[in-house]
């Protein structure tokens, strides 16, 4: 296994990297740049001159494979080499404001929109994000997963027939439309204020800006329903499928021969194996709790990962979004190796 995962990670050395320079030539692509985010902020004084000054400063002006290494590395180990003069301030010293030491240092520049290092921004913002996506995933796996394995036992009863169409539901309502719902209901209907979203300082989240979770657990009652619904439509549909599939394999007809009750060959013959399926969409879930929900979170005020990737996004604030799309790269390749893991976790007799 440890043989197994250490080859995973090396083989997923390339695909990270294959991720970094393909978003970073779609970032370069786009329209704007952070030369027209200064110029906005201060047009009147924003001259020709200065405006050239500031692209040499932020290295826009170096060709893009430039600007690609020194984004992976940093500029100063270039200006200790003398390949790039770091000297552009007025008084003739480096200045520390475009002083960069590259992605792999995990120095994701300044945001352009809120002045302040981009791993503080996303560092104050896990908190809420992990409290939410794992709620929702707690939520969604014990209800889920229980509710397939007895729409399996109790195949076309009553049981199963609402669990079908909850299913369905839950499948084909959209998260924004629901979440609107039920915000309209409770927050608006009746004039519940913790249906209005949660009420702590989205830049101190992590600290004073929020009193402890189980003092505000009423502010992720709403939110963890709209996440979970979906989660447990479809974690139920496919523990059923996978049960029924199991239940007529050689062993478990062996264990009913021998007498064993339906209780030991359901839950401790069947259902076991029926989670192997499962493993597939559990290790990217695990995982996916960091990346937010970025709808949920912008409709019920939740200061997460996910409200700031969409806040950035419109503004075109680059930093924060070629970061976003870093993490994401990585914790997918996470995610699979997760999965991985599960397999073996479930079934023992699987080896790689």
């Amino acid at each position: 296994m440890t043989r197994h995962i250490i080859r995973r990670l090396i083989q997923a050395i390339p695909t990270i990297f294959g991720v970094t320079l393909l978003s970073f030539v779609l970032i370069m692509s786009a329209p704007g740049g952070p030369a027209q985010i200064y110029a906005r902020e201060d047009p009147e004084n924003m001259t020709p001159e200065k405006r050239e000054r500031l692209l040499e400063r932020l290295g826009l002006n170096d060709p893009w494979p430039i600007q690609y290494l020194i984004w992976l590395t940093g500029n100063d180990w270039m200006h200790t080499l003398g390949w790039k003069d770091l000297d552009l301030n007025d008084d003739g010293e480096i200045d520390e404001d475009f002083l960069r030491r590259g992605i792999l240092r995990f120095d994701f520049g300044e945001s352009l929109q809120y002045k302040r290092d981009v791993g503080e921004i996303i560092g104050g913002r896990i908190p809420a994000t992990l409290e939410l996506g794992f709620a929702s995933l707690l939520v969604s796996l014990f209800l889920g997963v229980p509710i397939g394995i007895l729409a399996a036992i109790w195949r076309g009863g009553w049981f199963d027939n609402i669990t079908r169409v909850g299913a369905v539901i839950g499948s084909a309502i959209p998260v924004f439309w629901f979440g609107l719902m039920l915000f309209l209901f409770f927050g608006i209907v009746l004039n519940q204020p913790w249906a209005r979203g949660n009420q702590c300082d989205k830049n101190k989240y992590s600290r004073s800006g929020c009193p402890p979770v189980h003092m505000r657990l009423e502010y992720l009652i709403l939110p963890t329903i709209v996440l979970s619904y979906g989660g447990i439509a479809g974690y139920s549909r496919y523990m059923r499928t996978s049960l029924l599939d199991t239940i007529n394999s050689d062993y478990v007809r062996t264990a009913r021969a021998k007498g064993l009750p339906n209780r030991d060959v359901w839950f401790k013959h069947a259902a076991r194996n029926a989670l192997i399926p499962l493993a597939t969409f559990l290790g990217p879930a695990v995982v996916g709790v960091l990346s937010g929900a970025a709808i949920t979170e912008s409709i019920f005020s939740w200061p997460g990962l996910g409200q700031i990737f969409v806040a950035s996004v419109s503004a075109r604030d680059y930093p924060i979004v070629m970061a976003s799309v870093l993490i994401g790269a990585v914790l997918t390749v996470i995610a699979f190796i997760i999965s991985d893991i599960l397999y073996a976790v479930f079934d023992p007799r699987i080896r790689f």
